[in-house]
């Protein structure tokens, strides 16, 4: 096979057959990528908005799949980047490059199982259990059956299976309807729908692919279970790498209510005797008048009482387990509704079993700095009715990251938001790398394990390589030092006056970005009788559709919460003005982030500078980065919380946002934003 162009060229190849521009930067990181899987020392790259990150990891990624035979998986966090990159920059990067690299290049997208259609459950009739809330609203269930009818429509129309090619989107209870996880999977050579199931379509597509787009779900369980649910690969490339260790926590995050328990009963029932499934049903009782006579909180030790109660519904769930009789030769052939049933209820079973042994076994260790999980007891509220549940989630997830991904694969992690107060290793050990910095700081403690020795054998680099944009000449940082620090009753009235005087001053073209959907709407409340403009607020349409009117209406504003911080891509004059009410800190009764930062305070850190003023630094880079989206972008970005301003570590927050023109002056903002306005 003859030599491959450098990856210079190729890059330079790309851009012109895409119409685009050569950018220093987008050069400067695919070369970094490059060296980085010559080399197998990890990276981490932080690149703006408008820097062509896409493309920088993409074209070294396909050059090393065509020149090795190895796949390059390339994971992300959200639905739209995997779109983008499957719909868009693959495909047409794909033709670019044909000519150079002598062949095509083969990509193909890969997810979990449950978000495939499964053949096998649309063709049986076994529906799952609506969850308690929906048995008491009418309107919910002829939803939910709406649903399905829709889906079971759309299931002879589809080629590939996809959830995300339902348009509009269904509910997860809806979903759950047709389709099954990993544990309740028959199997391909045993499934009668095995040959046409299109899991496992996608999963052989995907291993003769050069490039495998994935979500950090899918990588994470891929990492934890330890099979593998992705194909052979020996570089992966994270991009939205700051909500690696949130997706990776989400998935390692378990559960354990009574309708959980009461759920595997029913499935069981005609499997085993009725005593067994008697058993398992007092078990659920027992457990729900557990959990009703506690309050919402998180478990420092294990409460006087509840050991009993979980070692009865681990034995009771073991019991039932064990009662079920085998699987017979055929049974999946001559029976395949008897078999998915069989499978789907001892799937259920076993994860009661599971997760009643991880809570038992969750107190062991002495020191809860060292546990391996947080557990604690929350209250859900749906449309009224609530529903205890005990939740357990790992303490750390850096040693299974560390184990489990960076040993065994070449790692390069990027986004446009990386350094938390100047600096890679607020994130960097978080992940499992060691802190890059000679003294370490109090961040090398954040995931409550001891950190990563100096002469660990794994290496990895960092690199900024900046942004396009200007942002001293082309924002203003504006921080309300005349305001009253934010109090726990919600917005104060001079908050609404000072966001009514900014929003008046840029025409609308704001959007505003709010610590609770509580304070998102009171403020859209008052603002609505206040303002001429109109002012559009999270939750009163889908997300999407309510980004695409503001984009539309330069008049409009935007209210929202957490989505909006990371989710809105907005160029050009209709985004003028962001307004943050307050540092997005974690609530002070977040039971994961607050064991964290005591287990930070146990070895002599500050828990309250590694843990909280890390997740309000990405946030507040996340939030602000929607100012400028493009070369032509101008704005002011609003923080009404003066704390940015008075606080010791008002510094520290202000060292992870970008080089924004500062001010505190109210009647500079205005002029600007009215200035603005004018163009």
């Amino acid at each position: 096979m003859p030599e491959l162009p450098i990856v210079p060229e190729l890059l330079k190849t790309a851009v012109k057959a895409l119409g685009g521009t050569d950018r220093a930067a987008q050069l400067t990181m695919a070369s970094a990528v490059a060296h980085a899987i010559d080399t197998g020392e990890h990276l981490a790259v932080q690149a703006g908005t408008g820097t062509g990150k896409s493309l920088a990891y993409l074209v070294p990624s396909v050059r090393h799949a065509v020149d090795s035979g190895r796949t390059v998986v390339i994971s992300t966090a959200t639905i739209a980047l995997q779109r983008q990159l499957i719909d868009r920059d693959l495909p047409r990067l794909a033709d670019a490059l044909q000519p150079s690299l002598g062949r095509p290049v083969e990509f193909a997208i890969l997810k979990g199982r449950n978000n495939y259609l499964c053949l096998n459950k649309l063709n049986s009739a076994i529906p799952d259990d609506p969850p308690e809330a929906e048995l008491f609203d009418a309107f919910a269930v002829s939803r939910l059956g709406r649903e399905v009818q829709r889906l079971n429509k759309w299931s002879s129309d589809t080629e590939t299976g996809d959830r995300d090619e339902v348009v509009p989107g269904v509910s997860d209870q809806a979903w759950r309807q047709v389709s099954v996880s990993s544990r309740e999977c028959l199997g391909k050579s045993r499934c009668p729908y095995g040959e046409d199931c299109f899991a496992e379509l996608a999963r052989t597509t995907s291993a003769k692919a050069d490039v495998v787009v994935t979500n950090h779900a899918l990588l994470a369980i891929d990492a934890i279970t330890g099979i593998a649910v992705l194909p052979e690969h020996d570089v992966v490339v994270i991009d939205e790498a700051h909500e690696l260790v949130d997706r990776v926590t989400g998935v390692a995050t378990a559960e354990l209510s009574s309708a959980a328990i009461s759920a595997a009963a029913r499935r069981c029932t005609k499997l085993v005797e009725e005593e067994e499934v008697d058993r398992l049903d007092g078990a659920a009782e027992a457990w729900a008048g557990v959990l009703e006579e506690m309050s919402a909180s998180r478990w420092d030790a294990m409460p006087e009482g509840v050991d009993a109660v979980l070692a009865l519904v681990r034995d009771s769930a073991w019991a039932v387990r064990t009662a079920v009789a085998p699987t017979r030769p055929g049974m999946a052939a001559s029976d395949p509704e008897a078999a998915a049933a069989r499978t789907q209820a001892l799937a259920a079973v076993d994860e009661v079993h599971d997760n009643a042994v991880r809570a038992l076994g969750a107190f062991d260790e002495p020191d809860p700095a060292k546990r391996r999980d947080v557990v604690w007891l929350a209250v859900d509220d749906f449309r009224g009715n609530t529903k205890r549940v005990l939740r357990m989630a790992p303490l750390s997830v850096g040693g299974l990251l560390r184990a489990r991904l960076f040993a065994e694969s070449t790692v390069v992690l990027t986004s446009a938001t990386l350094q938390v107060g100047g600096s890679f290793d607020g994130l960097a050990i978080n992940w499992g790398l060691p802190a890059q910095a000679a003294a370490r700081s109090d961040t090398a403690m954040a995931s409550g394990a001891e950190p990563p020795a100096d002469e660990t054998s794994i290496k990895w680099s960092s690199l900024d390589v900046g942004s396009p944009f200007d942002h001293a000449k082309s924002g203003i940082l504006y921080v309300a030092k005349h305001l009253p620090p934010p109090g726990r009753d919600g917005l104060a009235a001079s908050y609404l006056d000072e966001i009514f005087e900014l929003i008046t001053a840029a025409g609308g073209r704001t959007l505003g970005l709010f610590s609770s959907m509580r304070a998102a709407k009171a403020a859209t409340e008052a603002l609505r009788e206040r303002l001429d403009t109109p002012v559009l607020c999270q939750g009163e349409d889908a997300t999407g559709a309510l980004v695409t009117k503001f984009a539309a209406d330069e008049s409009a504003s935007l209210f929202g919460t957490l989505s909006l911080w990371q989710g809105v891509d907005v160029p050009g004059p209709s985004l003028t003005l962001v307004i943050l009410d307050r540092i997005p800190f974690p609530r002070p009764d977040d039971p994961l982030l607050v064991a964290r930062q005591r287990a930070v305070e146990s070895r002599g850190g500050n828990g309250f500078m590694a843990v909280a003023a890390n997740h309000a630094a990405l946030l507040l880079a996340q939030g602000t980065g929607r100012l400028l989206r493009s070369v032509d972008d101008r704005g002011v970005v609003a923080v009404l919380d003066p704390r940015l301003a008075t606080a010791r570590y008002g510094g520290y927050l202000r060292a992870s946002l970008p080089p924004y023109w500062e001010t505190s002056d109210p009647a500079v903002v205005r002029k600007a934003l009215k200035r603005l306005a004018a163009k």
